[in-house]
């Protein structure tokens, strides 16, 4: 198995700074969750999910991270790679953002970083899943050079599987 740098965990951009999770992202992580329709987790169930975060980045080198807009110093998301649906080697690159800031081209630029800090891990190739629904987040995906591979059917609809070489 290919060994891999681990990932920078402080990323900025022009606008953005991606940096690791603390315990006070708790509050506005449930709310984003929250945007998602599905119930109402709590702020505790926000601080298990952020532990966890913080537990699999120690184990796999890679980072979900927290995106703050400089200028504001907000949480308005997420940004980072996980193993989802793929593997250590070849990540899936993963976004989340809260509507109010939605069409402002914040994912395409924070996802842009995160594809530089892949690249510089050494990995070759990222995934990335999407509903076939989100035609923003296709947009998104697409601007960054994603190029659809396969679709597959599950409980949730239909997901769209997409993966970039990285330089």
């Amino acid at each position: 198995m290919a060994t891999y740098e681990t990932m920078s965990f402080r990323l900025e951009t022009e606008r953005l700074v991606l940096r690791p999770w603390a315990e006070s992202d708790a509050a506005e992580f449930r709310d984003l969750l929250c945007e998602r329709g599905k119930g109402t987790p709590t702020v505790e169930h926000a601080r298990t999910s952020i532990a966890k975060l913080l537990t699999a980045t120690a184990t796999t080198g890679i980072a979900l991270l927290p995106i703050q807009r400089r200028d504001e110093g907000d949480f308005i998301g997420y940004c980072g790679l996980i193993i989802g649906r793929s593997s250590l080697e070849e990540p899936e690159i993963a976004y989340e953002l809260f509507q109010r800031v939605h069409g402002r081209g914040y994912a395409t630029e924070a996802a842009g970083a995160v594809l530089d800090a892949a690249a510089a891990t050494g990995r070759r190739r990222l995934w990335s899943t999407v509903g076939a629904w989100n035609a923003p987040s296709l947009r998104v995906l697409e601007k960054l050079g994603f190029d659809r591979d396969h679709v597959s059917t599950e409980d949730s609809g239909e997901v769209v599987w997409l993966t970039r070489e990285l330089p």
